[in-house]
């Protein structure tokens, strides 16, 4: 088994190890995506338009959740793939075991203090006395359950690593067929409102949480969970964590941004500007979930590669993995401008809210067509274990440019210069990471012409 894949790796084609690995990969994202955005659906739909507003609320302490997870699960698969391209398989099974040691900790240091200043994180993140009901009655039951989110999704990306893609891509497709009916089951047939689409949510990431497991556990698996691999070792541990920082950099970056925009959009729209918020980032989510299971699928290509000295193949998967990213970023833009309120009534019926969210969606998407590319640079660099230059990247996107831009343009732009904010942060990011990899390609044909 364990030749087999790593053999694939080193010599298949590219163009068909990519297809191999980012396929099942996009699925999982996809999926991930598709917790949230059913929810927002069902709820938009079903609750009504001050509800989507709450549920918006509670993006950025789920974000800032989600980011631990990452910090961990990004980590040990990219340390998996590259250990197991030198050859060095029981220091990817002690990457494993660390891992796992982690999530515990983390997700005991991050959920605890989450539930006790729930009522004053919610009122800071722009909460209202319309808006925190929905809020809260989601996050009591899914902040807990934060837990399950963590193994499933960040071991699932350590599956597909170690060479299990298409079992990992099965995994997470369950989760997210049983939260569709759970939540019709909940909120439809039950009617238990917002609180449905929480219990759903947590049930459908036990029972993925639990197959990840599993797989760890057996036997005849490329790397498996062995006990002596649990207690931490600071140089494993700080390993998985030194390459976890650029996505954990992201969620936080993005947790910190969402409260930004929630002030802002609160101040110059109100309770359903935030309400519009959450279903133009459920649009861009659905996008940026696309382009990262394609920059996820290309990890264990670039990662292996880049381990075994094979820069050649390494920039080959990321000259077509950026190519496809651009047209899935490209057809999102263009879908945005030309059909936004067709988008934006599949998640509410209410017309002041669609009118809102119609105008935001074109105004954010306008220079969309570039983050493609962006996305998976980070993720490149991510991959070969430069972490400070995908960090950088992705907090000039997230944070650095977008946080001012969020302030500074409403001044002269009102509630256009909120969703305005977005494009001018794109484009900026955008440059950065063509800057970055020019000089890299560079001094990888170096490298190459010296052999």
């Amino acid at each position: 088994m364990e030749n087999e894949i790593t053999s694939r790796l080193e010599h298949d084609k590219i163009g068909r190890l990519l297809l191999h690995y980012t396929l099942p990969a996009i699925i999982g994202t996809m999926v991930n995506a598709l917790y949230n955005i059913i929810d927002r659906i069902f709820i938009g739909q079903e609750v009504g338009a001050l509800a989507i507003s709450g549920l918006t609320l509670t993006f950025p302490i789920l974000i800032f959740l989600q980011g631990f997870g990452m910090l961990v699960g990004a980590g040990a698969a990219a340390r998996v793939s590259i250990y197991l391209g030198g050859k060095e398989h029981h220091v990817a099974e002690q990457v494993l075991g660390n891992a796992l040691t982690l999530t515990f900790l983390l997700s005991v240091l991050s959920i605890i203090p989450s539930l006790i200043w729930l009522d004053e994180i919610l009122i800071w993140f722009g909460g209202s006395e319309q808006t925190l009901p929905y809020a809260k009655d989601y996050l009591y039951i899914t902040i807990p359950g934060n837990f399950l989110a963590t193994i499933s999704f960040g071991f699932n990306a350590v599956m597909r690593a170690a060479g299990y893609p298409k079992k990992a891509m099965l995994y997470m497709l369950l989760g997210a067929v049983l939260n569709i009916i759970l939540d019709a089951l909940f909120i439809l047939v039950l009617e238990m409102g917002i609180r449905g689409a929480a219990i759903a949510t947590v049930i459908s990431m036990a029972v993925t949480s639990l197959l990840v497991v599993n797989h760890f556990l057996r036997p005849d698996t490329l790397i498996r969970f062995r006990r002596k691999y649990f207690r931490l070792s600071y140089p494993v541990a700080m390993s998985i964590v030194t390459i976890g920082l650029s996505p954990f950099s992201m969620q936080m970056a993005g947790s910190f941004v969402n409260v930004a925009l929630n002030s802002s959009l609160k101040k110059y729209g109100g309770d359903l500007a935030i309400g519009a918020n959450g279903i133009i980032a459920s649009f861009g989510l659905l996008l940026v979930m696309l382009v990262m299971g394609l920059a996820q699928g290309m990890q264990p290509i670039v990662g292996f590669n880049y381990g075994a000295g094979r820069y050649d193949r390494s920039l080959k998967a990321l000259r077509i993995s950026v190519n496809v990213a651009t047209v899935i970023v490209t057809v999102g833009f263009l879908a945005s401008f030309f059909f936004p309120e067709w988008i934006v009534r599949a998640f509410t019926n209410d017309e002041l809210l669609i009118a809102i969210s119609t105008n935001g969606l074109k105004i954010s998407f306008l220079l969309f067509a570039v983050v493609g590319s962006e996305i998976v640079i980070s993720q490149y660099f991510q991959s070969i274990g430069q972490a400070w230059k995908s960090i950088f990247l992705s907090l000039s996107r997230q944070c650095i440019f977008l946080v001012p831009a969020i302030y500074i343009l409403p001044v002269f732009f009102d509630l256009d210069g909120v969703w305005l904010a977005a494009s001018f942060s794109d484009l900026i990011a955008a440059v950065f990471a063509w800057v970055f990899i020019w000089q890299h390609v560079k001094t990888s044909k170096r490298v190459l012409e010296c052999w």
